[in-house]
């Protein structure tokens, strides 16, 4: 997002009236999301609708991709210019308030629930309204080393150390547990007990990774500890609610792990990268990671010292259960859109049980009905847990859906950053987030 506004809306403005090359002849435009496994697997399901028996031109697919940096003030700009160089465009959880000005509600038919369910169809409407298929879904996996669990559970002396430590740093004396029936507590105390600073005996030198950065997505990481206990960003009446005990909870949380040493010290400049890099290379003992990572840390050739001893569950429970952060990417339909027909045909085809199965197997990561995934169980195990933990913790926060998420998420990374820290106290970190949320949610 370093493009000045002035260049995006003049990039936006080429791209409507000169085309990029080979889009003259396209049929039915779609902008993706470019990079990774979501390209991929649009890319191989676009060429499996284009070949289908007696499809029609006019309803043939071609895609076009925008560069990552940028992307999201790109694509308002272009279609706040009212472009037509896109038929369908990406939709995010997160952004869907700030796109639906420009865009057409869909009927994606009966097809859709079947394949996905409700929860995850959510997470492409606004103000109750459907604006697009969901094709990837992210939610997060608490992933812990099985090996080290396992020792830990049978030895009586390490037990009683762990009970030490425990009664040192969080006031009560825990035992460990199976990492799926694990409190936040419990992972806290797991990960102390890993942290050479605190447990010089030690097999790892952290017991887990904590994506601090100031960054958005950061954020998105965390906030399942809060809302565990019960936080959410604001109540029924539209009152911002982030000044609570719940949130109090949390961001105390990490400080106490992070001060006493049981994440890198230069966690802080840390996200998804950085905490996939030390876990995977055998560093720490815990990591609550997106699940995008699954393949990463599982795979023997690009994770060795884990990828056989990785295992991944849900994240920990608070008092009001286990909560896990879900936000999807999707297609929609561009408002301005040349071939509106033609687009709604690709769209609803994208929400039927083959289309879903066919990204599925081509690396994308969609949150499937629980009879659909079982048909691609054994080639993405990954995907059962993601439509488990969707359809039983998945959430989206009050107001997370608004044209200004972002920008909430972007004010939470810089107060939360802040007091983590030590730049500024807990209530000062939690009066400005109230305060700004306050000013960019209000009606």
């Amino acid at each position: 997002m370093r493009l000045t506004k002035t260049l995006l809306v003049v990039t936006g403005l080429i791209l409507s009236t000169t085309g990029l090359p080979g889009l003259a002849q396209a049929k039915v435009t779609v902008l993706g999301w470019p990079g990774g496994s979501e390209e991929t697997a649009l890319r191989a399901v676009a060429e499996a609708y284009n070949a289908e028996p007696g499809r029609a031109e006019a309803d043939k697919v071609e895609l076009i991709f925008f560069n990552r940096d940028g992307f999201f003030d790109k694509l308002q700009a272009d279609m706040a210019a009212g472009s037509d160089a896109f038929d369908i465009n990406l939709v995010a959880t997160y952004s869907i308030g700030r796109y639906a000005p420009y865009m057409d509600t869909i009927d994606l038919g009966a097809d859709a629930q079947k394949t996905f369910g409700d929860s995850v169809l959510k997470t492409m409407q606004f103000e109750g309204r459907q604006y697009g298929v969901p094709t990837d879904l992210s939610l997060h996996f608490m992933y812990y080393r099985k090996d080290l669990i396992d020792a830990l559970l049978q030895d009586e002396a390490a037990k009683a150390k762990y009970a030490e430590i425990a009664q040192k740093y969080l006031g009560k004396s825990l035992a460990p547990k199976d990492p799926d029936s694990w409190t936040w507590d419990d992972w806290a105390a797991t990960a102390l007990y890993f942290s050479k600073q605190v447990n010089p005996a030690s097999p790892t030198r952290y017991g887990t990774v904590l994506q601090m950065k100031n960054l958005l997505f950061n954020m998105m990481v965390f906030q399942s500890l809060p809302r565990s206990y019960g936080g959410d960003w604001m109540d029924k009446d539209g009152k911002i609610t982030v000044d609570s005990a719940a949130y109090r909870t949390g961001l105390e949380l990490y400080k106490k792990l992070y001060d006493a040493g049981a994440s890198p010290k230069d966690s802080l400049s840390y996200e998804y990268a950085e905490t996939n890099a030390a876990f995977g290379a055998g560093q720490a003992a815990t990591a609550l990671q997106w699940n995008a990572a699954a393949g990463d840390l599982t795979s023997a050739e690009k994770s060795p010292a884990v990828a056989e001893v990785t295992g991944m569950v849900a994240p920990p429970a608070g008092p009001d259960g286990r909560a896990d952060h879900i936000h999807g990417l999707g297609l929609g339909l561009n408002k301005a859109a040349k071939n509106k027909e033609g687009a709604t045909r690709f769209l609803k085809w994208l929400a039927t049980e083959n289309a879903a199965l066919a990204y599925a197997k081509a690396g994308g990561s969609p949150a499937l009905a629980p009879e659909v995934v079982a048909k691609v169980a054994a080639e993405r195990p990954d995907l059962v847990k993601l439509g488990d933990f969707a359809g039983k913790y998945g959430y989206v926060m009050t107001g997370a859906t608004s044209a200004k998420a972002l920008s909430v998420y972007e004010l939470q990374a810089k107060e939360f950053t802040g007091y983590w820290s030590g730049q500024q106290s807990l209530d000062e970190a939690l009066k400005k987030t109230e305060t700004g949320m306050a000013e960019l949610l209000k009606k």
